[in-house]
């Protein structure tokens, strides 16, 4: 009877034994999970890994939605004022542009940049983005030469108005639009509103910029005779080209 005692005794303790390293070892991966989360998040601070992976891991903003920050007031001479208010860069009317330039870091090929533009006031083009193609620069052109117009400015030397990229589009006064820019090796595209407006290839053709927008190359963007504004402005590099639309 007294060996039986002692086998169940010994039984017990090894059950006992077993559950509390089991306990331990749970106890020891809560506590791993917890520290790779960064450990808990006040309600009053941002959860940065919830924030890192709401964005594409590419994507860049340009454009915080309180200060110029990298960008700087282009001076052209006769520009207009350049300010931030209600989350975005104000270009007022000037004689004849106003505009902004960035100065921070530039990728000059497989990216695209995407923005928020509006006319505010005036007839004339409100979004002259310039950007690089490689080591040459081209503008999008939205609403120009009477405030329809869009297109690249320049292709083969032949501006927005001019070239096979030209398109009418009517534009509503103080309305956002959506604007998405792709470059690509041997390739521009662009959207409005997620309508594709532009779509060239570039093998072999002469790229470029009217004499106006070279003191916002290689990245800014202007008006002319009219006052626009521009919000929510992004980059993202493209590193994988296998899934584009």
């Amino acid at each position: 009877m007294s060996r039986n005692y002692a086998n169940i005794g010994n039984f017990t303790l090894r059950v006992l034994t077993n559950t509390l390293y089991t306990i331990f070892l749970l106890l020891v991966l809560m506590l791993g999970a917890c520290c790779d989360s960064g450990g808990p998040v006040s309600p009053n601070e941002p959860n940065e890994t919830a924030v890192a992976e709401s964005l594409p891991p590419s994507e860049t903003s340009l454009f915080d939605g309180k200060t110029l920050g990298q960008w700087a007031i282009t001076d052209f001479g006769g520009q207009g004022n350049v300010y931030v208010k209600d989350g975005s860069i104000f270009m007022e009317m000037g004689n004849d542009m106003t505009g902004i330039n960035w100065t921070g870091p530039v990728v000059k090929m497989n990216y695209e940049i995407t923005l928020e533009a509006k006319r505010v006031t005036g007839s004339d083009f409100f979004c002259g983005l310039t950007f690089p193609v490689g080591e040459n620069p081209c503008s999008l052109i939205l609403g120009g030469w009477g405030g329809e117009v869009c297109g690249l400015s320049n292709i083969d030397y032949y501006d927005a108005a001019n070239n096979e990229t030209t398109r009418i589009i009517q534009f509503e006064q103080g309305r956002w639009y959506f604007v998405r820019l792709r470059v690509t090796p041997n390739k521009i595209e662009a959207w409005l509103d997620d309508e594709k407006i532009v779509d060239i290839e570039t093998t072999d053709r002469k790229i470029d910029i009217r004499p106006e927008m070279d003191l916002v190359k290689p990245l800014g963007i202007a008006t002319w005779q009219t006052a626009g504004a521009v919000r929510n402005i992004r980059l993202q590099t493209l590193t994988d080209l296998s899934g584009l639309l």
